[in-house]
């Protein structure tokens, strides 16, 4: 259980600083690279393995690996892109919503059960998402700008679905910091090739305060991934009941958060969706 909470409340840290980004003027791309370079490098601070590329390619979680440093940093992009032309609010629940898929492939790959109480609380859970990230009035999807909606709702879904898959069948626990590290490094460099093109066509400038916000949430942005793997590993509830309870609980942090530090509002959708995911966790633990 403790390693739900660890991974909720570094979400939770990823979310007060990405908020802040816009604040300070912070170009997301450019600090989002330097960030996977930063989660690279602790990830090679706690790994108790050498980082030894020609031992690596040969572990089994090296192509998952592979796809899940592209996925991390494509699903971000398709997330801002979201934001900006659908609202917050729209981009939060096609992230948080994506919980769906992790718990049908847990289903069907790992012979999980669901009850009906577990069932309710499923369907009551993905209601307290919706109900508790609307925050803007007016922030619904277009239909010429529904793809990046999409993208970020299967992407989302298939970055917690392949950590499934690879943290029950091919991923020891003794290397978990090793393909944290992997994983972020191949973040980078997509992420330092996208960069790359942006300098070159659009003569884009590296400023110091996107390096600096970079380094700030490379820290918790490694130890959200890190906690999230240890969570699955723990086996403590199916993939099906952790990932309910997971999201949920992101939502209702963050959403708690906006309104102690961020001066957002609460209106009464959203308190009617912070007491559904309340009672949604008690019913998928039950």
């Amino acid at each position: 259980m403790i390693y739900i909470v660890l991974s909720v409340l570094f979400n939770a840290v990823l979310f007060i600083i990405l908020k802040l980004f816009s604040r300070f003027n912070i170009n997301t791309l450019q600090a989002l690279v330097v960030n996977y370079f930063i989660a690279f490098v602790m990830g090679l601070l706690f790994t108790e393995s050498a980082f030894d590329y020609s031992k690596i390619i040969e572990k089994q979680w090296y192509p998952g690996s592979l796809l899940l440093g592209f996925l991390f940093i494509s699903v971000f992009y398709a997330t801002a892109i979201t934001s900006q032309r659908n609202g917050l609010s729209v981009a939060s629940v096609a992230s948080k919503m994506s919980v769906i898929i992790p718990i049908c492939f847990g289903v069907l790959l790992f012979n999980e059960k669901l009850g009906i109480a577990k069932i309710i609380g499923i369907v009551m859970a993905l209601v307290a998402v919706y109900f508790t990230s609307k925050k803007e009035k007016g922030a619904v999807a277009d239909s010429k700008n529904l793809l990046y909606p999409i993208l970020v709702f299967f992407g989302a879904g298939a970055i917690d679905t392949s950590l499934k898959i690879l943290q029950n069948d091919y991923l020891p626990e003794n290397e978990i910091s090793l393909f944290s590290s992997h994983t972020f490094l191949i973040a980078f460099l997509v992420g330092s090739i996208v960069i790359g093109i942006t300098i070159f066509k659009n003569k884009m400038k590296i400023e110091g305060k996107n390096i600096l916000a970079g380094i700030i949430l490379g820290v918790p942005n490694y130890f959200s991934l890190y906690y999230l793997i240890k969570m699955l590993d723990s086996e403590v509830f199916e993939s099906s009941t952790i990932f309910t309870i997971h999201n949920v609980a992101i939502v209702m942090v963050s959403t708690l958060v906006g309104i102690l530090f961020f001066n957002e509002k609460i209106s009464m959708r959203n308190a009617i969706g912070i007491s559904m995911a309340l009672l949604a966790i008690f019913l998928v633990t039950n």
